[in-house]
């Protein structure tokens, strides 16, 4: 049986295409020591795969991780998404879940608020997460599209890295699936922008694309330096917004 790193050597080639397309002139070093990724050697399905990233960098004022980068070569949109970071991350660390068409290395790439960039990349093999065929009345499905539960982790501990959790009930359409009883094309239709503030500071800033899962699932850590308004929010392709708003009591 050929190993999942001889099988996928010719999507690995696609990292030069795609450094040049979205990273053009910049030095990325490749470092696994830095970008440390959790993803499953095969998935069980390819609209759903975990994928997690932890960069072991300091998050302070004057020097921080700025931007994280999610790329699948073989995707339609080889951009997944761009997570925005701060200094009230705490950590620039996100558990996801996202779609791969395909056999790929799903690659992570980190820039530093001071120009420093870094890359690690992990090979996962799936199949047929941006295509294939989906049921239900659209009508309905789009009228329920939006809603958003956010939540902590308890206990909330004040003046230190607390994890947050953000799910969007969403279809995240691709444009690329099939409706089951038609078989004609579904439009695309996902979200593209979610922020998350506390205390009106940005915590989380996430611009998004078809290549995240269906009812998008994001962990994420923040600071909480006081009790204060935890608040997300999110917009899709057609414009539409949502919101929602807790309160951190500690």
């Amino acid at each position: 049986m050929m190993s999942p790193t001889s099988a996928l050597a010719e999507t690995e080639d696609k990292w030069s295409v795609l450094k040049e397309a979205f990273f053009p002139g910049k030095a990325i070093e490749q470092n696994a020591e830095i970008i440390k990724l959790v993803a499953p050697k095969r998935a069980e399905s390819g609209a759903q795969v975990p994928l997690s990233f932890s960069i072991d960098h300091p998050m302070t004022a004057d020097n921080y991780v700025k931007s994280v980068y999610v790329l699948v070569g073989v995707n339609p949109v080889p951009l997944v998404g761009i997570f925005h970071f701060t200094p009230m991350s705490g950590k620039a660390e996100i558990a996801t879940r996202i779609r791969l068409e395909r056999d790929s290395y799903i690659h992570v790439i980190a820039e530093t608020n001071d120009g420093k960039w870094y890359m690690n990349a992990v090979p996962v093999r799936a199949a047929g997460g941006c295509g294939g065929t989906v049921e239900g009345d659209e009508k309905e499905i789009r009228a329920g599209a939006g809603k958003i539960k956010l939540s902590v982790n308890e206990p909330i501990r004040m003046g230190t890295i607390n994890q947050g959790k953000l799910l969007i009930k969403h279809p995240m359409y691709t444009g690329l699936q099939r409706d089951l009883v038609s078989q004609g094309f579904r439009q695309a239709f996902f979200i593209n922008k979610a922020v998350i503030k506390y205390r009106g500071q940005i915590v989380l800033d996430a611009d998004l694309a078809i290549g995240m899962s269906e009812d998008p699932n994001i962990q994420f850590d923040f600071i909480a330096g006081e009790p204060g308004q935890f608040e997300v929010q999110i917009q899709d392709n057609e414009g539409n917004t949502f919101a929602k708003s807790v309160e951190i009591k500690g």
